[in-house]
């Protein structure tokens, strides 16, 4: 069996594949200071509460935005599962040209959901993704990776807004019932909402030009892309499972390291 590790700047979600299926799902907040031990305790808990018996696990792949948390995540597939990482970077074989001027730089996030959106969507495509930060990354016809752009999250946003401006309250998000609303919250949860549709909209339709494709088709992950699905037309298909998917085909398409040393 497969353990994918997708490490995000919010929460790290671990999930186990075993050739056919997705087992399980489980995520844990980020921290960069959590051990690989903490990490076992409370993940082979949860695998054994699912059924699944993690002496299967064979093989580890890791994504991860956060260096920081590599080491341990790292110890983690060592110690316990007994194998080495396969770790998401931009020198392995990916099945696509990287076409920016530094690849090192893309988040290997971004360069997991070009590679999973165009092996179950096809190209050309722009996938938008809703993490800390809202991503849209674009593929084009062959499976390349052209670049995309990149915007603050809107709850990153939210926080911001209420700590610069000392009468506004921290806020939820949600899909406002008008545009003009009829209190502070109401008239918050219009801006926000709105707004990041509005820039949803405008970055797709300014990248559309750019490319010169205008059915460029769009593809939608993370947490909030049901949500913001519902306020907008262009958001074509929603996938909560992009991110782990790549990482899937990223194991499929790389050998698996050697064992490092003192293990089998």
């Amino acid at each position: 069996m497969l353990l994918a590790v997708d490490a995000g700047n919010t929460n790290v979600v671990f999930a186990v594949h075993d050739g056919n299926e997705w087992r399980g799902r489980w995520r844990i907040a980020t921290r960069a200071d959590r051990t690989s031990d903490e990490y076992a305790v409370w993940l082979l808990t949860l695998m054994t509460h699912a059924g699944l018996r993690p002496a299967e696990v064979d093989r580890c792949v890791i994504g991860t935005v956060v260096p920081a948390a590599l080491y341990n995540l790292r110890r983690l597939s060592r110690d316990w599962f007994d194998c080495e990482p396969l770790v998401a970077r931009s020198i392995l074989d990916w099945g696509f040209r990287i076409m920016v001027d530094r690849p090192q730089e893309v988040g290997a996030d971004r360069l997991l959901n070009a590679l999973a959106a165009h092996h179950h969507y096809k190209g050309p495509l722009i996938v938008v993704d809703f993490g800390t930060a809202t991503t849209f990354d674009v593929v084009d016809q062959s499976g390349n990776y052209l670049g995309g752009a990149i915007a603050p999250g809107i709850n990153l946003s939210i926080e911001a807004l209420h700590r610069a401006a000392a009468r506004l309250p921290r806020i939820g998000i949600g899909r406002p019932q008008a545009a003009i609303g009829r209190d502070t919250i109401s008239a918050m949860q219009s801006g926000i909402f709105w707004g990041y549709v509005g820039l949803i909209e405008g970055i797709i339709s300014r990248i559309r030009a750019e490319a010169e494709q205008p059915r460029l088709k769009v593809v939608a992950t993370g947490g909030l892309a049901p949500l913001f699905a519902e306020g907008t037309t262009l958001i074509e298909k929603v996938d909560p499972d992009i991110t782990l998917e790549g990482l899937r085909l990223l194991a499929g398409r790389n050998p698996p390291p050697p064992s490092p040393a003192g293990h089998a």
